[in-house]
């Protein structure tokens, strides 16, 4: 079973996307901040990285370089899911890595779960 660590601050919404997730087969391993993402990142190693960017504790690009400078979980494929569609954090996350950028706001849950089953199947 391939699994996800879901970093999104808004707990419905981890819930939501975490149950749709788990339906799909998908273990998911939710987090409500930036430091827990990271600490869960660093020991669950997941298959996939769903990243908001706006986060209490620690800014979701801050959790992004962070894993690009980690050898441990630098490989992990992040899907960046977020509401900021400034061009210079797509640029960053991009410049990061990120396999995809997703405006929440512009996505369904099928179509987030279409970028998850391109990026780790």
């Amino acid at each position: 079973m391939k699994r996800i660590v879901s970093i999104e601050d808004e707990p419905a919404l981890q819930q939501a996307l975490g149950d749709f997730l788990r339906g799909q087969g998908y273990a998911v391993v939710p987090a409500l901040d930036g430091e827990a993402g990271l600490a869960a990142i660093k020991s669950e190693r997941p298959d996939l990285v769903l990243l908001d960017l706006v986060l209490p504790k620690k800014y979701g690009l801050d959790v992004l370089r962070e894993m690009r400078s980690d050898p441990a979980v630098a490989a992990i494929p992040v899907i960046v899911l977020t509401n900021i569609e400034s061009g210079d954090a797509i640029e960053e996350a991009t410049e990061l890595g990120a396999k995809a950028y997703l405006v929440k706001t512009n996505y369904s849950l099928d179509e987030v779960l279409e970028k998850v089953k391109a990026v780790i199947g």
